[in-house]
């Protein structure tokens, strides 16, 4: 962990003297916020590099309460106060612990916040997280909300973990989730991404942009499946159920196989998900986003069909884009349960939603070579623990896929 510093008691506002811009903070001023005490670490420094073009790296603090179950505090109880009753063991993280599958645990973060009146904040899954099927989400205190963290909060931040299709081994100091600060509603309409689309294209099928009229959009912009090709092909993966515990700080050393089952079409490009199943697959468009842009992935929409399409969902500006016009997006690596009963889908169906904010201030840095993105440029959407994903998976020879293969969080990760 990176040496102690004490930032002051009291946040500076981030906007004193200056025109407050509406909008996600960029990089630039994360790092402010940063210095002025509005995201601290207590006695410890937060590090340069868990600052993102868009948002915030938060690490896991050096213990986990193992929990009966979920819950949230009301608007006049502490997170501490609710889990008296609820937690039932206390697991050191300092030297690293496994976390069972299907247990709910909470865990304390290093970073705090201690946000102006004027700023809230939010709180999404790492890509990593995501692909590996770990359901996370942010706990406050006097918040009835997952995730979202109301203006002028000032305090801890809580983690709760609960791995799905593998049991996984964490440590203090790992990072599972991301937080974004955002001033005022930069949320963009239908209209706006309409206008937005025609000057900076962001989907892009093959190499070349959509027209307007093949949008889809409803109160965002949906994304669809790539699924066609023969039923040789390889467009995904299935969870196994029963295998061994992930190491989350163990980069490329796993062997896929042990951990996922292929995913091949039927004739007719489609596929039927199995309940409670988990895949990985990959949308048929290419996204792009511009440098003065940010994106999140909804988690659910029940228009789509009975299905859950992401975990991780933070698009950062760069993603997918080229000034040059050299690139035409990049594909987003979608995790997909379905609920309750199988379904199927199919080649082209729309499945999940992006919505789009205006970024306070172009970044300093995108996504992409600027924070060695992890993903950038890879041929496989699985996370970098497994080989595969370092290497390049030649195999994922998707028709009509397009120049690369992306994340659907673009984060460094």
């Amino acid at each position: 962990m990176a040496s102690p510093t004490h930032p002051a008691t009291e946040p500076v506002d981030l906007d004193a003297g200056a025109e407050v811009a509406t909008g996600v903070l960029p990089s630039q001023r994360l790092r402010d916020a940063v210095t002025r005490g509005v995201i601290t670490a207590g006695d410890w420094r937060v590090p340069l590099e868990s600052i993102q073009p868009a948002s915030v790296d938060l690490r896991l603090g050096e213990f986990a309460w193992a929990l009966r179950c979920s819950f949230l505090p009301d608007s006049s109880s502490t997170v501490e106060e609710k889990i008296e009753d609820l937690a039932f063991d206390k697991i050191d993280l300092r030297d690293g612990a496994t976390l069972e599958r299907d247990r709910p645990y909470l865990v304390p973060l290093i970073e705090e916040l201690r946000l102006p009146t004027d700023i809230r904040a939010k709180t999404n899954p790492k890509s990593s997280t995501g692909r590996l099927d770990v359901f996370t989400r942010v706990i406050t205190d006097r918040n009835h909300r997952f995730d979202e963290i109301a203006a002028g909060y000032h305090g801890k931040l809580y983690l709760e973990v609960v791995p799905r299709s593998f049991a996984i081994r964490v440590k203090q100091g790992i990072s599972l989730n991301q937080v974004r600060l955002v001033h005022g509603d930069a949320r963009l309409t239908d209209r706006d991404l309409v206008n937005v689309h025609e000057e900076f294209p962001l989907l892009y099928m093959d190499s070349h942009p959509l027209r307007a009229s093949e949008l889809s959009l409803s109160d965002g912009l949906f994304l669809s499946l790539n699924i066609q090709g023969t039923p040789e092909n390889l467009v995904g993966y299935r969870a196994k159920r029963n295998s061994l515990p992930v190491d989350l700080a163990h980069i490329g050393k796993l062997k896929w196989q042990d951990y996922w089952e292929p995913v091949h079409p039927e004739h007719g490009g489609r596929i039927v998900l199995e309940p409670e199943v988990f895949y990985l697959l990959l949308s048929a468009e290419g996204v792009s986003i511009p440098p003065s842009y940010a994106a999140e992935m909804l988690a659910y929409d029940p228009t789509a069909g009975e299905l859950r399409t992401h975990y991780a969902g933070f698009f950062d500006p760069g993603f997918g884009y080229s000034q040059s016009k050299s690139k035409h997006g990049s594909r987003a690596a979608l995790e997909v349960r379905a609920r309750d009963v199988s379904f199927m889908v199919e080649h082209r169906q729309p499945v999940c939603k992006l919505a789009f904010e205006g970024m306070a201030a172009t970044p300093d840095v995108l996504y992409g070579q600027d924070v060695g993105s992890n993903y950038q440029g890879q041929e496989t959407m699985l996370s970098k623990h497994f080989s595969e994903q370092t290497a390049g998976n030649a195999q994922l020879a998707i028709r009509g896929a397009g120049e690369t293969l992306e994340s659907m969080s673009p984060k460094r990760d």
